[in-house]
């Protein structure tokens, strides 16, 4: 089955991501998806906080991550880390998990959209039915915002704090609900 030959050729592979791991948050919802024999994932990302450097044509090829975590955020940790900025515009981001899963069946991709719009997933939904039934997994929680202009951070300490502060609050919910997907793909 073509199902089959796609699992096993993508379990083969290389991780492709930069990181070149699984995150630890999202790992055992991956390792559980993955082992079971209707479903496996192609990508992952268990919701990050990060600064991004973009040139004047935001072109993302051209951008390069400043800083990244995949836990909470210290003012101190990214303030550390604007000082590498030359003449960039520089944004603030916290972004979902996203999850890509490849279903056997319609019904089984069906299924896990279910599953995760359950746990508060609400931007779910199957995204091919092509040679293969992807569904993809997020959610609301996101900020994204520009804090630097041409070199020249733009926004003050104490909102720089509030953002971290709200972000750190979106990636934590976003993390509950990894959760919940695992507990209830678990009892399965």
């Amino acid at each position: 089955m073509l199902f089959d030959k796609q699992k096993t050729d993508i379990l083969g592979n290389q991780d492709k991501s930069i990181k070149k791991s699984i995150d630890k948050d999202i790992a055992p919802l991956v390792d559980k998806i993955t082992k079971s024999k209707n479903y496996f994932t192609t990508s992952s990302c268990s919701g990050r906080i990060c600064i991004l450097a973009v040139n004047d044509k935001h072109l993302k090829n051209k951008s390069r991550w400043l800083y990244i975590t995949h836990k909470s955020a210290s003012f101190k940790d990214i303030k550390k880390s604007l000082k590498k900025i030359k003449n960039l515009d520089l944004w603030f981001m916290q972004e979902s998990m996203i999850l890509h899963v490849v279903c056997r069946t319609i019904e089984d991709a069906l299924f896990l959209v279910q599953i995760a719009k359950d746990a508060g997933f609400k931007r779910s939904g199957i995204v091919s039915v092509g040679n293969k039934i992807l569904v993809e997994i997020s959610s609301t929680e996101k900020i994204e915002t520009p804090i630097a202009k041409k070199g020249k951070i733009i926004v003050t300490d104490s909102y720089f704090k509030i953002l971290i502060k709200e972000a750190n609050k979106k990636l934590k919910r976003t993390k509950e609900k990894i959760k919940k997907v695992k507990t209830t793909f678990s009892s399965l």
